[in-house]
């Protein structure tokens, strides 16, 4: 256990956020690697695989739930200095995630083809989608799993060994994608279902490798079977944190599903280019993010321990290193966006769509930093509303917005762009309002 109530607070954010960027690097690099690899195949592949790998963004929102719920509360405990509540939490936080696994599976599985229809009109497409899907699943389907064992870890202030293992198990995926797709040394080539066949084979051995460390390692908080009954009381406390953060994770889901749904009359090319340079973009907020999921940690703590002036300052360094960060990687979106592009499709269309996409939606960098910070900030005091209400009130300003330039006959894409720009500078502004409400 890592003790974040004394102590530098820049030091102890940027030693947090290191190896969790690392770790969320890795995350991100599955998605990249099926797009490189898928990229070798043909637009109509890649186009297939970016729409079906959005349902990541709905697995994700389900998932933070949990790490949400799951991290912040064991922060408050390691605070309050009570070991027992910890590992209560964390044992529950286990059993609900093997319950969402095998939920997951089962919905997943019967609505994939439903998925896909939605997604695009071009029937390779969805072809394309759902083989990639059926493959795919069980991937998302651990995630529950990984969430649980890694938000506990980053509560008690400990994130390197979750790095490792997030690093081994991506080191697995590049070497399974190229032999799975393109049938090497098996000479069987399953196309982009070899892609998400090796993410779901990644996503195992980092289940196993997590279960193998709580089981050998002695730590802060442990699997303890006679814990692993359902504790609804538990649940509760556990959902009421997370369940904002999840829902904020599902609008984004549902922006996401907007923005496809609106450009699909463009063509593959387009739903091709957006799916690679959104990609591209939320590889770039990595460090941002980073910085944003180590805050609740430190401001949890202190929260916990009833230092509410530490509280203000992990969030006020916060602010400072991510609009730093993200003002950085804006000059390289404006300066060279083909650098970042060039070796995931040699496409032209492709790459025109995705580098338009970045050279304006890289304005969303810092407000974005700025809007992570405040996120951060939510969950380290246990209340995730306010930062769901302002995701909420972004939606909303992008959506009706969305629904009226589609339907008028001079409508182009990178007007979606635009707007996603404004619409996040609203929700920016509204962001540090209700921060400043709860910091007072």
């Amino acid at each position: 256990m890592e003790d974040l109530t004394k102590g530098s607070i820049p030091k102890h954010l940027i030693k947090l956020a290191v190896p969790m960027a690392i770790g969320m690097l890795v995350h991100t690099l599955y998605l990249m690697i099926d797009l490189y690899f898928v990229g070798q195949l043909g637009e109509t592949s890649l186009a297939g695989v970016s729409a079906a790998a959005n349902i990541s963004m709905f697995v994700l929102a389900l998932t933070q739930m949990l790490n949400v719920g799951t991290a912040t509360l064991i922060s408050h405990a390691v605070g309050r200095k009570d070991q027992d509540d910890a590992n209560v939490l964390f044992n529950q936080s286990l059993l609900i995630s093997a319950l969402m696994t095998a939920l997951m599976l089962a919905i997943g599985y019967s609505l994939t083809t439903s998925y896909m229809q939605i997604m695009s009109m071009d029937s390779s497409v969805k072809s394309e989608g759902a083989q990639y899907l059926y493959f795919f699943l069980p991937s998302l389907a651990l995630q529950f799993s990984i969430v649980a064992m890694t938000a506990a870890m980053r509560g008690t202030g400990i994130v390197k060994p979750a790095m490792q293992v997030q690093m081994l198990s991506l080191l697995v995926n590049i070497v399974l994608t190229p032999i799975l797709i393109h049938g090497w040394l098996t000479g069987y080539a399953m196309g982009v279902a070899g892609a998400g066949l090796a993410s779901s084979l990644s996503a195992l051995f980092a289940v196993l490798m997590l279960w193998r460390y709580f089981k050998r390692m002695t730590q802060y908080v442990t699997v303890d079977k006679a814990l692993l009954t359902p504790n609804l009381d538990t649940w509760k406390r556990l959902f009421k944190v997370g369940f904002p953060a999840g829902a904020e994770f599902l609008l984004m889901f549902t922006y996401m599903a907007l923005v496809y749904w609106a450009i699909q009359g463009f063509g593959a090319s387009a739903t091709a280019g957006f799916g690679l340079g959104s990609r591209v973009m939320q590889a770039l907020l990595l460090p941002a993010m980073a910085i944003a999921f180590a805050l609740p940690a430190v401001a949890g703590q202190n929260f916990g321990a009833q230092l509410p002036h530490r509280v203000k300052d992990a969030f006020r360094y916060a602010l400072f290193i991510s609009c730093g960060l993200m003002a950085g990687l804006t000059a390289l979106c404006l300066w060279q966006p083909d650098l970042l592009l060039g070796g995931f499709s040699s496409d032209a269309g492709v790459l025109a769509v995705s580098a338009g996409f970045l050279g304006i939606i890289c304005f969303n960098f810092i407000p974005s930093g700025i809007i992570f910070s405040c996120s951060g900030t939510f969950q380290g005091v246990g209340n995730t509303w306010p930062s769901l209400w302002s995701s909420a009130t972004r939606l909303v300003t992008f959506a009706v917005p969305l629904m009226w330039l589609t339907s008028q006959p001079d409508f182009y894409v990178e007007q979606v762009w635009y707007l996603s720009v404004a619409t996040v500078c609203v929700q920016t502004c509204l962001s540090l309002f209700l921060v400043r409400r709860i910091l007072r």
